[in-house]
């Protein structure tokens, strides 16, 4: 970490900050295309879609808990398949952001401000799917008060859904030749400074620093175990849709992604399925 960032509040201030510029840009570019989801288009990417179906089946009826819901596009879509959808995130930008996109598409959503590893008693008890999805635990440095902080909005027999880099990707550098940027396991945080982001590389912030740690395939799971959740699933997947692209994964000829290094397939990300037991 930063030696001007002395504790975990001292970042979130830091990286709520940062968030709160990027849904200023984000929603003008390719991968946040509004004009798209205006028109109706289901952001949940062929993955998501996948873990969510594996873990509830349709989500029509159910009330879905979106964790750190950014701007709201797959809040949106949720709703759409018939879910009543709570989302929140500790950005306020990003919430005035999504709150306006789901005025314009004609969807009902809650909006609840609050960190993720503190959501509000409000929330207890009240879910039966908890969606996180992708980019999440890279800005959470307690992987253990985040899995029970969902944990406890889940209903008995509720389920978490958790997509995300594999840790074996946040590792590495987009630079040839190989480099890496993380350690594989959580060491403390690593502070990161520049312009834009994944969704509009150029865009200039007026705050550009962030925290991000990196979590073992271990500590998530440990996590999650800790917690009280039973685990269903862990998928590693090695090919992925362009969304996922990161680092050194790339684009093929069949339209999903890969990570090889010396010609082998490395896992880009994970997706995790959890019970809050009855």
């Amino acid at each position: 970490m930063s030696p001007e960032i002395r504790d975990w509040d001292e970042a979130v201030r830091l990286n709520r900050a940062r968030w709160d510029c990027l849904a200023e840009v984000h929603g003008q570019d390719a991968y946040y295309d509004t004009e798209a989801l205006l028109a109706g288009e289901d952001t949940l990417t062929v993955e998501e879609d996948e873990v969510v179906r594996g873990a509830v089946g349709d989500v029509g009826g159910l009330d879905v808990l979106h964790v750190q819901c950014h701007i709201g596009f797959d809040t949106i879509s949720l709703t759409r398949r018939g879910a009543r959808v709570t989302g929140t995130d500790f950005s306020a930008g990003s919430l005035d952001k999504a709150r306006g996109l789901a005025e314009r598409c004609g969807v009902v959503v809650e909006w609840v401000q609050a960190d993720s590893t503190a959501l509000p008693g409000e929330l207890a008890e009240r879910f039966d799917l908890a969606y996180a999805t992708a980019g999440v635990i890279c800005w959470i440095e307690d992987m253990s008060a985040w899995m029970r902080s969902v944990y406890a909005t889940l209903r008995p027999g509720g389920r978490l859904v958790l997509l995300d880099f594999h840790p074996l990707s946040v590792m590495i550098e987009e630079t040839e030749p190989l480099a890496f940027q993380m350690p594989y396991a959580n060491d403390g945080g690593h502070f990161y400074e520049g312009p834009g982001s994944y969704a509009a590389p150029d865009a200039p912030l007026a705050h550009e620093a962030s925290i991000q740690y990196s979590h073992s395939l271990a500590e998530v799971v440990t996590a999650a175990a800790t917690a009280g959740f039973v685990i269903d699933k862990l998928v590693e997947r090695t090919d992925v849709s362009p969304r996922f692209s990161r680092g050194l994964a790339r684009p093929e000829q069949d339209g999903r992604s890969r990570l090889r290094l010396a010609g082998h397939e490395l896992p880009v990300v994970f997706a995790l399925q959890a019970t809050r037991p009855i």
